[in-house]
């Protein structure tokens, strides 16, 4: 049964990792699927953070779009599809690396982990996307 776009928009809002694929930009590949850490307000824009001279970033560039896909199993089987362009891409700040940090990892870990991130993964932007088409869709317990 397909979500409402409320209930898919407060499913996304919860700290899932995401699923981010983008078109790998060569013949015959299929696109690119990784795990990533996103941040996501209802009504708002969705945000990643990912190394400036990532492959990631660049293939995210060259095609101006991707996707994130999140689920659950339990619960409820349960998932929501989002795809859309950048709208902007910026450095990033220690502030959205803490507050991304933030919210995924125990509050005792994030200061530690922001200090040996910020340290040791090189440059990092944030890029930013309009949610455009979305699926959704609760499955049910099975």
């Amino acid at each position: 049964m397909a979500l409402t776009p409320e209930e898919r928009e407060e499913f996304l809002a919860q700290a899932h990792i995401a699923a981010l694929s983008v078109d790998a930009g060569e013949e015959g590949r299929a696109p690119v699927t990784v795990p990533i850490w996103y941040q996501y307000e209802p009504g708002g824009e969705i945000w990643i953070m990912t190394g400036k001279e990532s492959r990631k970033a660049r293939l995210i560039a060259a095609a101006g779009r991707f996707t994130l896909m999140v689920e659950r199993v339990e619960p409820s089987i349960r998932y929501v599809s989002v795809e859309g362009p950048v709208v902007a891409t910026e450095p990033a700040t220690r502030e959205q690396l803490h507050e991304i940090s933030a919210r995924y990892l125990p509050a005792d870990k994030v200061d530690g982990y922001v200090e040996q991130a910020w340290k040791g993964h090189g440059e990092q932007i944030v890029v930013r996307l309009r949610p455009q088409r979305w699926m959704s869709s609760d499955l049910g317990s099975v």
